[in-house]
């Protein structure tokens, strides 16, 4: 029977996986601009399994709003057809034979709202997912409590340590979304650049 040990290392250490897989669903959302981190996370339905676009396809840009996908298998082009167009991207596909392009539009102040709601949707999900790992943490202490094996000063200091890592990993996924919904914002502002630089010429005068 395996023997029930109380680790605050592994705890931080599982904490840190759930703000690395938001940091990954982050990068897959669009700020305008193309990148391969776009489609990374998408997951197709291939040859009876679920299986990552890297292992199915080659993502290159050949142009800054632009993606290609060139899918490797055919039979699998309407596959990734799919899963793209049930992402929550909301980019339409274009394929031409095992090529499938992908233009990304210029956001406008509505879907960029939508990518931040996309964004706090992931940042949940790792809270759901820290808060899971201290529920176990604390599942362990109790169970070592009832059994004998530590003090109910150390079940509680233990305890206390559990809660310290949630609240530190909390704030560091609330400091991440919140630089995500910044960047996304911005978007707007780099767009109304040149605006904002021809206003400042018709301003001047000799």
């Amino acid at each position: 029977m395996p023997v029930t040990t109380f680790d605050v290392s592994d705890i931080k250490r599982r904490m840190q996986g759930a703000i690395a897989s938001l940091k990954h669903d982050l990068g897959s959302l669009r700020t305008g601009r193309a990148t391969p981190s776009l489609v990374e996370p998408i997951q197709i339905e291939a040859y009876g399994a679920t299986m990552p676009m890297a292992q199915v396809a080659t993502v290159s840009v050949p142009e800054p709003r632009l993606l290609s996908i060139q899918v490797w298998d055919r039979s699998m082009v309407a596959a990734v057809e799919k899963a793209i167009r049930q992402s929550d991207l909301g980019l339409n596909p274009q394929t031409e034979g095992q090529v499938i392009r992908l233009r990304i539009p210029e956001m406008n102040e509505q879907r960029r709202k939508e990518m931040v709601k996309v964004a706090h949707k992931y940042a949940e999900e790792a809270r759901v997912a820290a808060r899971h790992v201290r529920r176990d943490g604390i599942d362990i202490l109790k169970k070592l409590q009832k059994d004998g094996e530590i003090s109910e000063d150390d079940e509680k200091r233990h305890a206390a340590e559990v809660q310290k890592a949630t609240d530190a990993t909390v704030s560091e996924i609330d400091g991440i979304v919140a630089a995500k919904e910044k960047e996304i914002m911005q978007v707007y502002g780099r767009r109304s650049r040149a605006d904002s630089i021809n206003a400042c010429h018709l301003t001047r005068r000799p």
